[in-house]
């Protein structure tokens, strides 16, 4: 079935590049979507997503819910307006924080009941509400509630938990039906570690006419072998016409092997989270910017990257602001993780175009090798640099 607000533009084997059509621009696909939960991506302003080039951004309907309150934000304007955010809002349902905040919170048929993490109050989440919790926050691409387990739950309450989710799915789109707004509502497919779940799940959630369809329950603990095997097997059953958004993942080498799958979208709180750790992603691979090593490095911290960090500072500069505690350095790290990730995410479109996918995926896993290794991904090459940018004018 034709999708009028999405279109495949080029393809390389399974991976394609695409364009996302939302009311707050088109998006380029595959893309990366930096993780803004509480309205903000962290230690970032939003002229600097404008900046690094990220035409959208996630939000969390949980901690949005909690403070300071959909219907507040609603009444501001929306997140758009309230946050000042340059390009388009996906939000997440909320589903997964509701799980993984509350080892207490009880689900039944009509939804789920949890207490605040911030002040332990009752609350309960329905899929109906949730929709119009998203609605207030009027973000272009809306989630259904989900149920996601960890890993290791067995077969019987894995299949009971995806006929629920199934039916919440269902009932978020009744909700809000096609053609109700400009709001795009995707559905999301669960079944754990098991693909015999995952493809009754595909089926069912794919039934309902989504604008988009999301892969759930991975990267909650299975391994990265498991992971890509299951997203693989996911992402070539989901319709093609409908963009593919997996959840929650990840690495650089995980964004790359689930776009050789199909995959157009991507969220992680990888990049700033490394980034206030002081781990930093690098077209030759992680760097930790607290080692002593670092202290008389005169260099960038990598001559391929645009961002204000490497085009500015030394790596000897950005070591000293991170190990005296200098809020700058959480600035600093991550605008330069996000632009490796908006940057990688630029170069895979540009592989897909040219028909060299394979040659960038595999340069890459040459880099990031124990990560290829324990992926199942055999790395047929040395190491060598990633991204095909010309180094940084002015500096060596």
């Amino acid at each position: 079935m034709a999708c009028s607000h999405f279109s495949v533009t080029a393809t390389d084997g399974a991976a394609r590049t695409g364009i996302l059509h939302t009311p707050h621009g088109s998006v380029p696909t595959p893309v990366f979507m930096p993780v803004g939960t509480a309205g903000s991506v962290k230690a970032v302003a939003p002229d600097d997503l404008t900046t690094i080039g990220a035409p959208i951004v996630l939000g969390n309907t949980y901690h949005l819910y909690l403070r300071p309150g959909d219907r507040r934000i609603d009444e501001l304007g929306g997140l758009h307006r309230f946050a000042a955010l340059p390009g388009a809002v996906l939000t997440d349902s909320g589903g997964f924080q509701v799980f993984s905040l509350n080892s207490l919170c009880k689900v039944r048929e009509e939804g789920v009941e949890f207490r605040s993490h911030l002040d332990g109050s009752k609350h309960f989440f329905t899929p109906e509400g949730v929709i119009d919790i998203q609605r207030n926050l009027r973000s272009d691409i809306m989630m259904v509630l989900d149920e996601c387990l960890p890993f290791g739950t067995d077969r019987a309450a894995t299949t009971k938990s995806l006929e629920r989710t199934a039916r919440w799915a269902e009932r978020s789109r009744r909700a809000y039906p096609a053609g109700a707004g400009e709001n795009l509502l995707f559905g999301i497919v669960q079944g754990g570690c098991f693909k015999d779940l995952r493809e009754i799940s595909i089926a069912r959630t794919c039934a309902v006419d989504f604008d988009g369809f999301a892969i759930g329950g991975l990267s909650v603990g299975e391994s990265k072998a498991m992971l890509h095997d299951l997203c693989a097997h996911s992402a070539a059953l989901l319709p093609a016409e409908r963009p593919r958004y997996l959840m929650g993942v990840g690495t650089p080498l995980d964004l790359l092997l689930a776009t050789e799958a199909g995959v157009d979208m991507f969220d992680c709180v990888m990049p700033t989270r490394n980034a206030r750790n002081g781990t930093l992603f690098t077209s030759q691979g992680k760097v930790s910017i607290k080692r002593r090593e670092f202290a008389d490095d005169d260099r960038p911290l990598d001559p391929l990257c645009r961002c204000y960090a490497c085009r500015t500072f030394s790596r000897a500069y950005l070591r000293h602001l991170f190990v005296s505690g200098e809020p700058l350095a959480l600035r600093l790290n991550s605008l330069h993780n996000l632009t490796y990730y908006v940057d990688l995410m630029a170069a895979a479109r540009k592989a897909i175009e040219t028909g060299t996918f394979t040659d960038l995926l595999e340069r890459t896993a040459a880099v990031y090798n124990q990560e290829a290794q324990d992926a199942g991904f055999h790395v047929p090459r040395p190491a060598e640099k990633v991204l095909s940018l010309d180094p940084v004018p002015g500096r060596p």
